[in-house]
């Protein structure tokens, strides 16, 4: 008796031990950080949204659709000069989020030399509204200029871009890229010599104004404050949630920042409470 009872005691500690050891190994495989390398894997997750919700088309067709109403009015009153539009590309009317993900998914960031190679392409995709709006804007005679910060040697990928999907290109001197400063402000103001501006469209609020230029996150808030008629008036801003100066204010525009750092900066910043 007193050997059966040693074995069944050993059976069912040997099925208990044997239990227990999946979940132990289950545990010590589960890595609970905060530091999860925010910054990549929130741009997957930005694109996630960019690439899948409805609720984003909507918002993009609300910005257009404000912004034809706006063309509309322009039109209807008198100008001394042709009537003129300046629209960013990127984010504004053509989505990049797939460099996001495939940058992410390697582990990587932004750089310079692989976003021009995903432009050579010339394969990013519209957004949703966007072509019937550029297309009816250049229906009715006014100018569409795209201010971009896109370099000279990205133009004939650029160029590709536009053509595959019929945004108008009325002269190629409408296209302005990026030669030296990134402010856009003083091509701005060469078209407005010769045309009236009625409306700016894009996706940072650098594309509208260089009140918005290099400032803080505090001085960004208030200078949108400032300017709150022009919003849906002649400003017409696009959702970016990817990418922006939103982000590099937030990093005072320095970026050797680790992805530890920026990860740690990201975390102390966002409020569990109001």
């Amino acid at each position: 008796m007193k050997n059966l009872t040693f074995i069944i005691a050993g059976g069912l500690l040997a099925l208990t031990t044997s239990c227990k050891t999946p979940a132990s190994v289950s545990k010590a495989t589960v890595q609970d950080t905060p530091y999860q390398n925010l910054g990549l894997h929130g741009k997957i997750y930005g694109a996630f949204y960019q690439q899948r919700a409805a609720e984003y088309e909507a918002l993009c067709l609300q910005a257009y659709n404000i912004a034809k109403l706006r063309l509309d009015e322009a039109l209807a009153r008198k100008s001394e000069k042709p009537l003129a539009i300046v629209s960013d590309i990127d984010e504004t009317f053509l989505d990049n989020s797939y460099y996001a993900v495939e940058r992410s998914k390697t582990g990587k960031g932004y750089d310079q030399a692989t976003w021009e190679e995903w432009t050579a392409k010339g394969i990013a995709t519209p957004l949703t509204g966007s072509q019937e709006f550029y297309q009816y804007a250049a229906s009715k005679g006014i100018q569409v200029f795209y201010v971009t910060n896109r370099k000279e040697q990205e133009r004939a990928g650029t160029l590709k871009n536009l053509k595959k999907y019929n945004f108008p290109l009325q002269n190629d001197s409408h296209l302005i890229l990026r030669t030296k400063e990134s402010s856009k402000e003083n091509r701005r103001q060469d078209i407005a010599k010769n045309y009236n501006i009625v409306l700016l469209l894009g996706d940072n609020l650098a594309d509208f104004s260089s009140l918005f230029d290099n400032k803080t996150e505090a001085e960004r808030s208030a200078a949108v404050k400032s300017c709150a008629d022009d919003f849906g008036k002649k400003f017409i801003i696009i959702p970016n949630v990817g990418y922006g100066d939103w982000e590099s204010s937030f990093y005072h525009y320095k970026y050797d920042y680790t992805n530890q750092q920026k990860d740690s900066m990201m975390y102390n910043a966002v409020k569990a409470n109001p």
